[in-house]
This record gives structure tokens, C-alpha cells and sequence, in this order.
């Protein structure tokens, strides 16, 4: 580990299209090989199929998808007198909107459907609407950390 100064805290930029800088924390995670002109063509293909369906601001759809997946609390493996616990910990705001993309991508990569926009859409639009994998996701880890709460004395 560095003795030296801790590092600086980066500032997301702000995508071209929308100046919002939500949109490019997702794009950098749908990022893979280096193809930055691809994650943004699906990203914004899945945010105009929501504008279609939805007829409502796809950026606060993606906001409010982004709010309800975010955790409040996750679970840490945690190795004391030689056993391994889950210990519950609260989580930075910065750090569960992280997780939620994650999440969100992860479960639209799962999702059966034809092309990464769509199940990515379809995606968005269940977790703005407070169901889909996602959002199961977070629940499972919120009943995980309330099942360790015994363990919390570890942290």
C-alpha cells in the first residue's frame, strides 16, 4: 500500500448526447474490449425504445431505476479466528449507485431477449417500475445483511 497522499476522487464526464454524467458511469460499464462507440449506441438505442413505450423522460426513468436498484447496506466477507463471516456494512451513496449498475447490467446480459438495447430497456424500465432481477438482487442482499446483523459487531 501507498504511503504517499490518498488519491483524488474523479469526476464522471458527461456524454455528448445528453451532458448527464449517470449516462456515462453506465456506457464505461457496458464498456468491453475498448468498444466505447458500441456501448454508447446501445445505451442510447435502449434509452429511445424507453422513450417509445414509455412516453415519459428516459432519463428520469433511468434516475429512478438507478435509485430503486441502489442498496443501502451490503455484506463483506469478514475472516475472524479462522472462519469466514458476511458482515453487513453500510455503503457510500457513490458506491451503492456503482452496485446498481452492476446489477442492472448484469441482469440485462441474463435477460433472454434478441439484442443488448432491448434487454437492456426492458431492463430499466422493470426496475423504474420496482421489479426485475435487479431489484432482486437488492433484496436478497438486504435480507442477507438483515439474516448477519449478529455479525455487525466485526466490522
Amino acid at each position: 500500500m501507498s504511503r504517499r497522499s490518498t488519491a483524488e476522487k474523479k469526476t464522471a464526464k458527461s456524454d455528448p448526447i445528453y451532458h448527464n454524467r449517470l449516462v456515462n458511469m453506465v456506457v464505461n460499464r457496458i464498456l468491453k474490449n475498448g468498444k466505447k462507440s458500441l456501448a454508447y449506441r446501445i445505451l442510447y438505442r435502449a434509452i429511445k425504445k424507453i422513450q417509445q413505450k414509455t412516453d415519459k423522460n428516459p432519463l428520469s426513468v433511468l434516475r429512478q431505476a438507478i435509485r430503486r436498484v441502489t442498496p443501502n447496506v451490503t455484506v463483506k466477507a469478514r475472516r475472524v479466528g479462522g472462519s469466514t463471516y458476511r458482515v453487513p456494512t453500510e455503503i457510500r451513496s457513490t458506491q451503492g449507485k456503482v452496485l446498481a449498475i452492476r446489477w442492472l447490467l448484469g441482469a440485462s446480459r441474463k435477460r433472454p431477449g434478441r439484442n443488448m438495447n432491448f434487454k437492456l430497456s426492458h431492463e430499466l424500465m422493470d426496475a423504474a417500475r420496482g421489479n426485475g432481477n435487479a431489484i432482486r438482487k437488492k433484496e436478497e442482499t438486504h435480507r442477507m445483511a438483515e439474516a448477519n446483523r449478529a455479525f455487525a459487531h466485526f466490522r
